[in-house]
């Protein structure tokens, strides 16, 4: 291969650039082992010696310290690939194929390029044309080598950590108010404040029963938690700041600070994205749990105990709460209900009023997390009863024919796949009937074949009862046929259902279970005008409603408006007493059904903006008994005295009762004439009827 190298560069080749890819695995290589890097940059002098001018060989070398498990995050390899794509490079040079790559993915990729562009490919072996079927076959096995080096790598290095692990020796990072000494034993962190933070998050969950009065309970005291930063710059440093929910149900969930080395808990996948999930193990999927092996916080009792107490409170929200069955509430909608601000699921709060249960629908992921308000919060009486309408409006003959028509289609595409089902259980079946014969034909005596044989019979006949129970499972789960009696039961509920529904032995829990047998959920929106509610069925129908926004409690005990627009107009001629008499006598009560008072009418004035009986008086140039008195020349008590008599004209414009009087006139009584009239009371004095009569009443 080495001396026919030279004949595979052609003039072509010569015309475009050379790119030389160097890369190491870690930063740790990168500083250690030199020698690999050096010989790395040594190819170099290879294109030189093919032909390629010296400042036409380009470096790529920002890949250092990268592994080469995938080209996502490796920029360097990316360029690469972009310039065989765009017909620049005449030869890529690598030192071998895992400096360019160790997934096959991305190694046939650059292949296929190569040939595509008719880019060369030398390696530390030889020189590579990717159209030629030998250096292409040789090429794709050097790849699969790479490949599988790389999996026995991680296999020995795995094995060193579950060995590790075992034994309970094995270094992970810890969970913060733990440190490894200088001996690599697990300690208590010796920050006092932290172990005093650490201790007071188990002491409160002790005392308050769940993590989210202990989210609460150090928010409202103002209390910081400390975590250590994972990555960056500032990495291993301790940092502070407000205790979420999250983080308390991890704390609360982590064995190890009952003293436990735990190894397993969580598997990672990879994405198609490139992205990894986290799932989190059972308890009996963990690969090792050593208790004791360190000192805790918690005893293990008290772990078990908190466990306990988790998930009894877990019961009430998540996925749990969606699988819950109907409970005995009236909240119809219970487990149904989704947020249209979020999408999260909303759950049902219960508010007592006159005796009677009232619910009430909220989005409390964001309140339980982080202590904050609510996302949502809607009452749900008059949305349950929308819903219950849209409900009877919507199964009529006709859609009840249709669902009838759909739902023989989905028994028979069910029908067919039973049938693929059943033939699985009869290869499973042959399976374990082929290893018992081959178990029964060996001799017994040879122990090493027949202990192999009795295995291989044992594992076909667990696939054998997992196909069965497979089959049983979802041949349960399937719908059944429908018959004609069946048809014409289900067609008479379009006239049944609403006296079935309204009927006094049917409770709210049958109710709930009518419900989720028709509606897959619904989504609520609310916003100040309106509330919009989107119900989606079973079958995939949607259908949508809009209801006047949902009042406040406080906005029920408000005063009706045409009442508010009745005590306005009164005002021009009475007082607040005599306004609240009128009202009482017509039987019109307050928002809280209360009798109207005089200090209600004041309160409903300063609230609606109402001009008082005196601020009215005073806008038509009434003025008061001072004002008239300096006018007259006269004190208070004889403008008092001269209203009695009927020489001054005098309104009322409160209880007391005090007077605002008209201004004087031209032929306005003197001193020395006003008292002489005053004797005789020949002018009546001008008051209210109203007035009058409350005067007579006491």
């Amino acid at each position: 291969m080495a001396e026919g190298s030279s004949s595979k560069v052609a003039a072509a080749h010569l015309k475009r650039e050379a790119y030389l890819y160097v890369r190491q695995s870690t930063l740790r290589q990168v500083l250690e082992n030199t020698e690999s890097t050096q010989r790395q940059y040594a190819l170099r002098q290879r294109a030189i010696a093919l032909g390629w001018p010296t400042e036409r060989v380009h470096v790529i070398d920002c890949d250092l310290g990268q592994s080469g498990a995938s080209a996502a995050d490796r920029a360097g390899f990316q360029q690469l690939v972009t310039e065989v794509s765009l017909g620049h490079a005449g030869i890529v040079l690598g030192l071998e194929v895992s400096r360019l790559a160790r997934n096959s993915a991305d190694w046939q990729r650059l292949l296929e390029l190569c040939a595509l562009a008719d880019t060369l490919i030398l390696d530390e072996d030889g020189l590579y044309n990717c159209n030629d079927f030998i250096d292409r076959l040789l090429l794709g096995l050097k790849g699969t080598m790479s490949e599988a080096e790389l999996h026995f790598l991680r296999a020995r290095l795995r094995g060193g950590v579950l060995n590790k692990a075992r034994r309970g020796e094995l270094a992970s990072p810890l969970p913060v108010g733990f440190v490894y000494d200088d001996q690599a034993r697990v300690r208590l962190d010796p920050d006092q404040q932290v172990q005093q933070a650490v201790r007071l998050l188990f002491v409160t969950f002790r005392r308050t029963g769940t993590a989210w009065a202990t989210v609460k309970y150090f928010r409202a005291e103002g209390i910081l938690f400390p975590r250590r930063q994972r990555s960056g710059p500032r990495k291993g440093e301790l940092v502070w700041g407000p205790l979420g929910h999250s983080r308390t149900l991890q704390l609360l969930h982590n064995p190890r600070y009952a003293g436990a080395f735990v190894y397993g808990r969580h598997q990672t996948r990879p994405r198609p994205d490139g992205s990894r999930q986290v799932r989190q193990q059972a308890r009996e999927d963990w690969f090792a749990l050593v208790p004791n092996a360190h000192a805790g916080y918690i005893p293990w009792d008290e772990y078990e105990d908190n466990q306990r107490r988790l998930l009894a409170a877990a019961q009430a929200c998540g996925q749990d709460r969606r699988k819950s069955p109907a409970r005995e509430g009236p909240a119809l909608l219970q487990g149904l209900v989704i947020c249209g601000v979020c999408g999260r699921r909303m759950t049902v709060h219960y508010r007592a009023r006159n005796g009677e249960q009232y619910p009430e629908y909220v989005c409390q992921r964001e309140m339980v997390e982080h202590a904050e308000r609510a996302c949502q919060r809607i009452p749900g009486q008059s949305i349950d009863g929308a819903v219950v309408q849209l409900l009877f409006g919507t199964l009529t003959p006709l859609s009840l024919e249709v669902a009838l028509a759909v739902q023989q289609e989905i028994a028979a595409r069910h029908e067919d796949a039973d049938q693929l089902r059943a033939r699985q259980v009869e290869r499973a079946q042959y399976e374990a009937d082929l290893a018992r014969q081959r178990y029964l034909r060996v001799d017994p005596n040879n122990r090493l074949v027949a202990d192999e044989l009795e295995a291989d019979w044992n594992a076909t006949l667990r696939a054998l009862a997992q196909a069965q129970t497979e089959r049983d499972h979802q041949r349960q789960q399937d719908q059944l046929q429908v018959d004609d009696e069946v048809r014409a039961q289900v067609m008479a509920l379009t006239t049944d259902f609403p006296q079935v529904w309204q009927a006094p032995t049917t409770t709210d829990r049958d109710r709930k279970r009518m419900l989720r047998l028709l509606i897959e959920d619904v989504t609520l929106l609310k916003n100040p005008r309106q509330l919009t509610v989107q119900v989606r069925f079973r079958g995939g129908l949607a259908k949508p409603l809009t209801l006047a926004a949902p009042q406040q409690s406080w906005q029920t005990w408000q005063t009706a408006p045409e009442i508010v627009a009745e005590i306005d107009r009164l005002l021009n001629d009475h007082t607040d007493q005599e306004v609240a008499t009128i009202l009482a006598e017509r039987g019109l009560h307050a928002g809280k059904g209360t009798p109207f008072r005089a200090r209600l009418i004041g309160n409903i004035r300063r609230e609606y903006g109402l001009a008082s009986r005196y601020d009215r008086l005073r806008a038509m140039g009434l003025l008061t008994a001072d004002e008239l008195a300096a006018k007259l020349e006269l004190n208070r008590v004889t403008v008092n005295h001269w209203r009695q008599a009927g020489l001054l004209r005098g309104y009322a414009y409160s209880d007391k009762p005090e007077y605002l009087y008209d201004p004087p006139t031209a032929d306005a009584p003197t001193k020395q004439r006003g008292r002489k009239l005053a004797d005789r009371r020949r002018i009546p004095e001008v008051v209210s009827e109203r007035s009058k009569e409350v005067q007579y009443a006491a």
